[in-house]
């Protein structure tokens, strides 16, 4: 996703202040979520899943401050970090590593061969490029994960599935909980802001989409978080419901478009009250062939 700010209200599903907070409890697992909403560049979650005596993390964050805020939730669980699990290749989800690694270098670093593939790809261009932008709080260095061995990952005993490897498009996963009923991670739910579409630039991957939409529905969540949201989100199947609405919209509205302008203001038309239109206005310029993405 591209570089953003937005002006909605911010979005902490975690209060700084108290630690980690319980938004969904089965059994002896819990989980917090730490989104920097419109502090941050990008409104990306995080999520902290604890058992009796163990945490694994997962998504790292962008930006050194964010990363510096999961450490002292981590540490406030009292309880050890075994596994960091990073769920998709963008650098949003894995530039803070360095941060988590240096206070908690025990924990093992995993994901799914397909995202180790696409950050080994990009990691150089987007650290030349985010470097700048970042400055203090850019990455000192880029920490590579170990490739995740089938399709689950634990804690305290418990599993933790990464669905969609076997999919149509294995770059573009989730973690489902059993034990909480939840889906986290991957880049695969937006909520309250414009759905970033610049990645998916034919019919069939944003088809493919839709379809991993349709399987998390399948399992029926009772807790969703999505990847990028601002303001409140109901963390229900409510905001998978959004982002499919939102994508079937944009495939009706694209073939009538002339241009990339017309296409936003048909889309702005449908959501008037959207937050970060720049997602829009990018993805509306890549799909109707007037800008090449990733430059």
């Amino acid at each position: 996703m591209m570089a953003r700010k937005t002006t909605s209200t911010i979005a902490l599903a975690a209060t700084l202040s108290l630690g980690m907070t319980a938004l969904a409890q089965a059994a002896e697992l819990k989980m917090g979520i730490y989104n920097p909403g419109e502090k941050g560049i990008f409104p990306v979650s995080s999520e902290i899943i604890s058992g009796d005596r163990e945490v694994v993390l997962i998504d790292a964050q962008f930006k050194k401050n964010d990363a510096q805020e999961l450490v002292k939730m981590i540490q406030q669980t009292g309880k050890k970090l075994t596994t960091i699990y990073i769920s998709h290749s963008d650098p949003d989800f894995y530039f803070g590593l360095d941060v988590i690694t240096d206070a908690f270098p025990d924990a093992k670093i995993i994901a799914s061969p397909e995202t180790i593939k696409a950050i080994n790809e990009t990691k150089d261009g987007k650290l030349a490029y985010w470097g700048e932008i970042l400055a203090d709080q850019a990455p000192k260095k880029i920490v590579v994960p170990e490739p995740l061995k089938g399709n689950t990952f634990m804690v305290d005993g418990e599993k933790l599935i990464v669905e969609g490897l076997d999919g149509p498009a294995a770059d573009r996963t989730f973690v489902w909980i059993p034990k909480l009923k939840a889906v986290v991670g991957g880049v695969i739910v937006s909520d309250n802001i414009h759905v970033w579409t610049a990645d998916t630039q034919t019919k069939e991957s944003r088809q493919h989409w839709v379809q991993t939409l349709d399987r998390i529905k399948k399992l029926k969540p009772e807790t969703v978080v999505p990847s990028h949201y601002l303001g409140d989100s109901s963390m229900s199947l409510q905001s998978v419901n959004f982002t499919q609405n939102y994508l079937t919209t944009l495939e009706k509205e694209l073939p009538k478009a002339k241009d990339s302008e017309a296409l936003i203001a048909a889309m702005k038309k449908h959501y008037p009250n959207l937050a970060d239109e720049s997602s829009l206005e990018m993805g509306a310029k890549v799909l109707k062939g007037e800008m090449k993405w990733p430059q």
